[in-house]
């Protein structure tokens, strides 16, 4: 099996990012984390995917200053350097163009800690304590031009409890978003998802406790 060379792009701790490389240390895992990019010098992740054995590069946005698409090529030749196939976002935080995410068609993911489209943007906790609702959770999906709009590969549940602090909820997103983003990476590495009519399909076998997390998975009949 060639598994799929894999870049994570960060800007802080890396905390998904590292529940990735974890993943992938098994062999038989279908993607390969070749590349931790980062567009912060000072990002705490760069020295954990160090000390895992894995190539880091830094692209500094703040060297291209408002050019932004100065900064994407840039960001575009590391990638294409190190024949990277696809790409996760794990907190990173720089808003893409249409350009960049048109190169990668189905083959970038992103994590949010919200129940898209449900709190969109930042201070998803925050923001769904205030709501009042009852459940919020975090969902892996393609990305595209919009922001937290592309198509849902994954998505985790929790409950909102009454006496909820945003930390204490935060705490049980992120959990679940260290199962769910492996989870999502997998299926995409090993070509089990198709984009349709602007949705994921997931097709093949896939264990029952996984399946609570897959939105779009055509379960065969017994």
């Amino acid at each position: 099996m060639s598994r799929k060379r894999t870049a994570i792009l960060i800007s802080g701790r890396g905390s998904n990012m590292t529940a990735l490389i974890e993943a992938a240390r098994d062999a038989r895992y279908p993607a390969e984390i070749a590349l931790v990019l980062s567009n912060r010098p000072d990002a705490a992740g760069l020295q954990r995917a160090a000390e895992a054995g894995i190539a880091t590069a830094i692209v500094d946005h703040k060297a291209y200053g408002k050019d932004r698409a100065a900064f994407e090529h840039a960001l575009q030749e590391v990638l294409t350097a190190h024949r990277i196939e696809l790409v996760c976002l794990a907190g990173f935080m720089r808003i893409l163009t249409a350009w960049f995410v048109a190169q990668w068609p189905e083959r970038m993911l992103n994590i949010h800690p919200a129940l898209l489209p449900a709190f969109k943007g930042l201070d998803t906790h925050r923001r769904a304590l205030e709501a009042g609702v009852r459940e919020h959770g975090a969902t892996v999906h393609f990305v595209v031009p919009e922001m937290d709009s592309g198509p849902i590969i994954a998505r985790a549940r929790v409950p909102v409890l009454p006496d909820d602090t945003e930390d204490a909820l935060a705490a049980r997103v992120l959990a679940m978003e260290h199962r769910i983003y492996p989870l999502a990476l997998k299926l995409v590495a090993s070509g089990r998802v198709q984009v349709a009519d602007g949705r994921c399909v997931i097709a093949g076998p896939c264990e029952d406790e996984d399946a609570l997390f897959l939105p779009g998975l055509i379960k065969k009949p017994r």
